[in-house]
């Protein structure tokens, strides 16, 4: 049996630029010519940055309503976010007295936990016919975008996101389908009315049961896949069902499943970080479920988008705050409590205080707590506007000083973490760095996100646990550190080399394991870093050989822009670890591993007496597996014990 893991957090920020020459990759998802983004894979819409310029409450204009047609429509309009009806719904009584803004974040707040098929906690989504799926796979940006645009097509509410087209400038996706300013329809983009079904008022006098049984297909929208990895596999729905499938058991109206599709295809990230078109800035005091945490730490390439699940009120000005999120390779979307959460919440990368390695004060980029505008139709088009009860809480882009001190407003609301909590959060983000780089083991931005974790977990250990460097390298430290070590990133080719693959890691890992005891001489040996050396990475592939996988090698190749190509030698960062062979006989079960001239063999066993059935560690879960020491803190509500259905201690 495998004990499921802590699986990956990053996904890249994708940022086309008005620049790109437009090109198609054939998949018959992408309805006009698009660049391809190197990172994501998908054909992404392009961002117009507007870094230092003011917002306002109604945003830019969107498209002429005089030019949109009924036939390019996705969806009907029928209610307005603002207004306050009385039936009952999804996740609301009668008269409840909520607008609809108010009543999407109700929904997003009711949706229960359950177990992910990676063995994490994901959420439970409920349609307004009685349904309930899984959270589907999804990139941490697609899941923002999917959720706000599904109850708003399920409910008749406006929504649109606008974007830079590399041949049609601006383009505005949403219940009007896809458009150009002028309201005309973006050339090659579906007529959603006439080419896909509704099937809403065909039942609008049934049950739920009745629906249910009833349930209409669409078995061509059943047979799509995102752009990007070919990794949004919903196996949960059985083999071979991607996310056309799961849209068409969520959606009666197939043309906002399609247009949905279209939308988590070719938006992204940065979208969402667009304070004038998209979503606004908001004050930390604010937040409710539904709202959105952007980090960004640059001004174009990766980022990470955090859904706000629940907000609970704990009196004396704290709060207590849960949040999903997916991520890239797409996963069922990880939900994580205020142990974990608060960390990114407080971040610099958060739109906090400081700047980056290019000068660029954070608070400039896009990132920290949003909330999504609200279409509203006036003086002949559409706006993204601030709604009128959010105006108090808004945020102007401009205001640089405000919005860096979000993050410290942050640290106060979600009160000060017990230095377990802060220990237990940092061994998650290390954790979730490692799961990633067994998937992408080029990854730089992982093995840096990885050191930089270490780096408070140090500084935390010393002060609050009275541990040295040494010792928490004994007690944290795995091979796969060692084996993936930072790199400079424009110092390093590895860091463009976007193919890589779980099979490249594991080899890897291998061939380390192989090399790093020496029988002959019982001494240790140092690692082997993933790296280019001498231009190439010939000691990996003709390990690769010698196992018979060479054709599971992938070459190395620029996936992205790679200024750095013609490095011979790639250079790491120097480390700041504790050096392996000095403490092998805590991280290997390999005789004479703790010190480079032989010496005694491990004293404790492979992990120090942790055995693979675990034990807890407060509200952490510890155990063996592989000669490694795993740590998987317990989602917030839940604690560690021994289950006895699966004979080892876990999360409950």
């Amino acid at each position: 049996m495998i004990r499921p893991l802590v699986t990956r957090l990053t996904l890249t920020l994708a940022l086309a630029t008005p620049t790109l020459v437009a090109c198609t990759d054939g998949d018959p998802s992408i309805d006009e010519a698009l660049e391809i983004d190197p990172e994501t894979g998908k054909p992404t819409l392009g961002v117009e940055l507007d870094l230092g310029k003011a917002d306002s409450y109604d945003g830019y204009q969107g498209p002429a309503t005089a030019g949109l047609s009924s036939s390019t429509e996705a969806w009907t309009v029928t209610r307005r976010w603002y207004q306050i009806s009385a039936e009952a719904g999804i996740a609301w009584p009668a008269n409840s007295g909520l607008t609809w803004d108010q009543k999407y974040a109700a929904w997003i707040a009711s949706m229960e936990k359950t177990s992910a098929i990676n063995g994490q906690t994901t959420f439970e989504l409920t349609t307004p016919w009685g349904k309930t799926l899984p959270a589907p796979k999804l990139e941490c940006a697609e899941a923002a975008m999917f959720l706000r645009a599904t109850f708003a097509s399920w409910y008749g509410l406006p929504f649109f996101m606008s974007a830079w087209h590399p041949t049609h400038t601006r383009v505005y996706y949403g219940h009007f389908g896809g458009v150009l300013a002028s309201g005309a329809r973006i050339p090659g983009s579906p007529l959603y009315k006439t080419a896909y079904k509704d099937h809403t008022a065909a039942l609008a006098n049934k049950s739920n049961a009745e629906i249910l049984a009833a349930w209409p297909r669409d078995t061509t929208l059943a047979s799509r896949r995102l752009a990007g990895a070919n990794d949004d596999e919903q196996t949960f729905l059985g083999t071979g069902k991607y996310t056309g499938a799961y849209l068409d058991e969520v959606f009666l109206n197939k043309r906002a499943a399609w247009l949905v599709l279209r939308v988590m295809d070719s938006f992204a990230s940065a979208h969402l970080a667009d304070a004038n078109r998209n979503m606004f800035n908001l004050a930390p005091s604010a937040v409710r479920a539904g709202d959105v945490l952007l980090q960004r730490w640059q001004a174009s390439g990766i980022g990470h988008t955090v859904v706000v699940k629940s907000v609970t009120q704990l009196g004396e000005g704290r709060l207590d705050l849960e949040a999903v999120y997916g991520s890239m390779p797409r996963i069922q979307p990880v939900w994580y409590g205020v142990e974990i959460i608060k960390s990114y919440f407080t971040d610099e990368s958060s739109g906090g205080p400081g700047e980056n390695s290019d000068g660029k004060a954070y608070a400039s980029l896009g990132g920290g707590i949003k909330r999504w505008r609200t279409p509203v139709s006036k003086n002949g088009r559409w706006y993204n506007i601030v709604p009128q009860s959010d105006r108090v809480h808004h945020i102007n882009s401009t205001d640089l000083a405000r919005i860096a001190q979000r993050t410290a407003e942050f640290e106060t609301l979600l009160g000060a973490s017990s230095p377990e909590g802060e220990r237990d959060a940092l061994l998650a983000q290390i954790e979730l760095a490692r799961e990633n780089l067994k998937k992408k083991p080029a990854s730089c931005t992982n093995r840096s996100r990885r050191e930089a974790a270490f780096a408070k977990l140090y500084t935390l250990m010393a002060s609050a646990f009275g541990m040295s460097k040494v010792e928490v390298d004994r007690t944290y430290r795995v091979l796969d550190d060692y084996v993936f070590a930072e790199l400079e990133y424009n110092q390093a080719r590895t860091c463009c080399w976007n193919s890589t693959t779980e099979a490249m890691a594991e080899m890897a890992l291998s061939l380390n394991e192989d090399h790093i005891y020496d029988e002959a001489t019982s001494t240790c040996n140092a690692p082997i870093v993933f790296k280019g050396r001498d231009g190439d990475y010939e000691i990996f592939r003709q390990y690769a050989v010698s196992l018979g996988r060479g054709a599971e090698w992938v070459a190395w190749s620029a996936d992205e822009a790679c200024p750095q190509a013609n490095v011979v030698d790639d250079q790491e960062v120097a480390p700041s670890w504790t050096s392996f062979c000095s403490i092998a006989d805590a991280i290997m079960d390999a005789p004479g591993g703790g010190s480079s001239g032989g010496g005694a063999g491990p004293t404790g066993g492979p992990c120090n007496g942790v055995t693979w059935e675990g034990q807890c560690e407060g509200n952490t879960v510890v155990w063996c597996d592989d000669q490694v020491i795993h740590r998987y803190p317990c989602p917030s509500g839940d604690t560690c014990a021994w289950q006895s259905a699966l004979d080892y201690y876990w999360c409950q």
